[in-house]
Formats: C-alpha cells, sequence, structure tokens
C-alpha cells in the first residue's frame, strides 16, 4: 500500500522530467510587446555597413521596444530589402532581456522585430517572479507570450501559499 501510494506521487514528477527532456511549452505574459512600436537601440559605439545593409552596435548595448529592454555587449542590426525597417536584431556577450516582472537571460538571441520573433540560446535563464526555467534554447513569440525550452530543460515553481478562511 505504502509502495503503491509513493509511486502515485512520483508519477506526475516522472512524467513531467520526461516532458522536460523533450521540450517544455512555456506561456510568460509579461514577456510581450507589440511588434509594431518603434525600436531604439543605444550604444558606446555604431558601425554602419551600406554594402550589405548591416548596423553594428557596441558596448552597453540596450535595445527598447514598448515596455521590453534587451541589453547585450554587441547587437548587429539586419535591415529589410528596404533599407527603412529592421528584419533582425543579433545580441550577443550577456544577453539580458527583461519586460515586466518576467525576465531572461543567455549567450545570444536573436529578434525579429515585424514578427515578434524571439530566439535566445546557450545557458537560457527564464524567470517569471519565483518561478524559474532554464535551458539552452528559448523559442517564444513576443506577439503572443507563448513559447518553448528545449535542451535539458530544468523547472522551478513555487506553490501559491494556501488561502487561510
Amino acid at each position: 500500500m505504502l509502495k503503491a501510494l509513493a509511486f502515485a506521487v512520483m508519477l506526475p514528477l516522472i512524467l513531467t522530467g520526461v516532458a522536460q527532456a523533450a521540450g517544455t511549452d512555456v506561456a510568460f505574459a509579461g514577456l510581450k510587446t507589440d511588434p509594431t512600436l518603434p525600436v531604439q537601440v543605444v550604444a558606446d559605439q555604431l558601425s554602419v555597413n551600406q554594402n550589405d545593409g548591416t548596423a553594428l552596435f557596441k558596448g552597453n548595448v540596450v535595445v527598447t521596444q514598448g515596455t521590453m529592454t534587451l541589453a547585450a555587449a554587441t547587437v548587429q542590426v539586419e535591415y529589410a530589402a528596404d533599407k527603412k525597417t529592421i528584419a533582425k536584431l543579433l545580441a550577443d556577450g550577456g544577453v539580458k532581456l527583461s519586460a515586466g516582472t518576467d525576465a531572461a537571460s543567455s549567450q545570444t538571441a536573436e529578434y525579429a522585430p515585424e514578427t515578434g520573433d524571439l530566439l535566445l540560446t546557450g545557458d537560457v535563464l527564464l524567470t517569471q517572479g519565483a518561478s524559474v526555467i532554464s535551458g539552452q534554447k528559448l523559442t517564444l513569440s513576443l506577439k503572443t507570450g507563448l513559447g518553448t525550452m528545449d535542451g535539458r530543460v530544468t523547472t522551478t515553481f513555487t506553490p501559491a501559499k494556501p488561502k487561510k478562511n
């Protein structure tokens, strides 16, 4: 009887571990932004390459769009064919992302402002309040706040405290 009870308690944890190894869907409503809002970039240095349509920001780079802020050592901006809109931002070096109460960090990030798609890779750590999820790759839609964490996912949840009557 005791063994059966222990197995029943452990089964959800075992199944969660299997799901974590394969990839975990996450919902972080705080990491949402309106991709139609302007993108502002501040850095210590800017190099522009007219030939390939890129700009490289170096040193204490901070990118802001709405309530979302991304900080990194370098951010390369790839412009669309019209040379006016940003097709992609490639961040590298101590990437930190925050919006509201949610935050993430990684080694690199790739962001498409027009679609709101974000890819964080390398030692990804995502927090929402006291809850933490870590892995190697996070694919996230900043339009919906939904994403998938892959690569030996570890999750720590803090249970809600019971209400006192």
